[in-house]
């Protein structure tokens, strides 16, 4: 079977079949054959070979999502070089310090994101005569990678510093990829949406499962809910790859879900984050022949860790399922010892190589004999099922007392008027931090503030209750489509700062 990430053509199947459909410009979409991308992988695999890099070389990626992100990524890695798709919305200084990280020896980007490529790194552009002149026509030898080779690096958010850059196997990809694809005979009739960004593992690895499955993808240049909606429609999208958030988003618009056939729609799939129980009900309304179910998976370990098991039922909401065969799983206490609610460690074939140039960090997530330290805290039922509970780095001391937001964000979301929440903490004086929650509303739905404080001192302990609740139209978007819980804290510090006297 495929022993090099870039190479998951099956060419036992048909050529012409559709593999991409472009959105780039959404009234003149692309359409592209698996035959057509694995030729111009080739092609382009070929063209930096010509340019004189090397198998190991790096090479990397800024850009919108586009065909021509997909087919590079592809031909690097056939190449045997190391791909690196970099997030174009970091600071210039920080994107600066990622190529010099990860020695990129050629950046391809899209026209716009050219301009922030720095002086003295070569790049070539996605478009015009650019890529015309990188790509090499012809059959081309993939490079099969050595034992545990690099296949790509994906730099982690940089929220709180530096970004960190996570290396992963070709060996341990595959291993994810060989898992969806193996789960039934076909998806050949099959068409995927996606809209998160490529620099992104939650879209990457549904790119790679839709060409590796000889399914189809709808990819937009990023995500808008109406043209999601529109997408869905006129390409008859069979399957929905998203986060809540995007979600949320999609299922206000009403007007648009109304003007187009959503019955084609056989699976949502919401990861990366939890999603309530009232969005799980919008969702089955608005795509009634769909199966919704959410999903956990790191950048670190690996998309894909828990799911159903034969026999057993899941209990819905924010269940997600039982380890996978092959995956091992432990919760841990601050005392290394096996609880039934402590942070998630992780042992599965697609746990990363390491942190790139950075041993000590390494060392602090990923043990000896292979566990990774996933940061996240989990909660397993008597049943041996898993959930999410929320990020040990969100966790803050109010008044001596551990909040985890994600508790919080729950008990509020328990709430039928709530659709999502989003709780962060403040400075305060006396507690040390306190909580503040933001909250999305059911459509219509009317509710007070103090109707939210009072939900939750009858239904947690009272040092989890918002001390104050903003009620906001949508929850703001990160450059992962996930809730920007960075930009909600710094609002929710300018509003308690201009409520301090002078």
């Amino acid at each position: 079977m495929w022993t090099n990430l870039g190479k998951l053509t099956d060419h036992a199947k048909n050529p012409d079949a559709v593999a991409l459909i472009d959105c780039l410009d959404f009234q003149h979409p692309r359409f592209y054959s698996h035959g057509q991308m694995d030729a111009l992988s080739d092609a382009c695999a070929r063209g930096l070979v010509k340019r004189g890099l090397k198998p190991g070389d790096t090479v990397a990626l800024m850009g919108i999502n586009r065909a021509e992100y997909l087919i590079a990524y592809f031909a690097i890695m056939r190449a045997g070089m190391i791909a690196v798709p970099i997030n174009y919305k970091l600071a210039a200084e920080t994107i600066e310090l990622v190529l010099k990280d990860c020695a990129a020896k050629l950046v391809i980007a899209d026209r716009e994101r050219t301009r922030q490529v720095p002086e003295g790194v070569a790049c070539v552009a996605m478009e015009g005569e650019g890529w015309d002149a990188l790509l090499d026509p012809g059959p081309f030898d993939t490079v099969t990678p050595p034992p545990n080779g690099c296949a790509m690096t994906l730099y982690t958010s940089g929220s709180t510093g530096m970004p960190k850059g996570v290396q992963l196997s070709h060996e341990g990809q595959l291993w994810a990829v060989k898992k969806r694809v193996s789960a039934r005979a076909s998806f050949e009739d099959e068409r995927l949406i996606v809209a998160a960004p490529l620099f992104h593992m939650n879209a990457l690895i549904s790119a790679k499962f839709a060409l590796a499955a000889h399914a189809s993808l709808v990819l937009l240049p990023q995500f808008d809910a109406r043209h999601f909606i529109g997408a869905i429609g006129a390409f008859g999208v069979t399957w929905v790859t998203s986060v809540p958030t995007m979600m949320a988003m999609v299922v206000r618009e009403t007007d648009a879900l109304a003007a187009v056939d959503t019955s084609t729609v056989r699976y949502v799939r919401m990861g990366s984050a939890p999603a309530t129980h009232q969005l799980y009900d919008a969702v089955h309304a608005a795509f009634p022949n769909a199966s919704v179910a959410g999903g956990y998976g790191t950048t670190e370990a690996g998309p894909m860790v828990f799911g159903p098991m034969p026999g057993k039922t899941m209990p819905g909401g924010d269940a997600l399922g039982w380890p996978l065969p092959d995956v091992g799983v432990r919760l841990v206490d601050a005392n290394g010892a096996e609880v039934n609610e402590g942070e998630l460690w992780m042992r599965t074939p697609a746990n990363m190589l390491g942190y790139l140039n950075l041993p000590e960090k390494t060392r602090q997530v990923l043990t000896e004999d292979g566990w990774y330290k996933s940061g996240d805290v989990f909660r397993r039922d008597a049943d041996g099922c898993y959930y999410f509970v929320g990020r040990v780095d969100d966790m803050f001391n109010c008044g001596g007392e551990n909040v985890y937001p994600g508790e919080v964000e729950k008990v509020i979301e328990r709430m039928p008027e709530v659709m999502q929440a989003c709780v962060v903490p403040v400075a305060d004086e006396i507690k040390g931090q306190k909580p503040v929650a933001f909250v999305v509303l059911r459509d219509e739905a009317d509710l007070s503030e103090q109707a939210i404080k009072d939900f939750v001192l009858a239904h947690a302990p009272a040092y989890q209750h918002p001390r104050r609740v903003y009620f906001v139209d949508t929850l703001p978007l990160a450059a992962t489509n996930k809730v920007d819980r960075g930009l909600l804290k710094r609002r929710a510090a300018a509003d308690a700062a201009r409520a301090v006297p002078a």
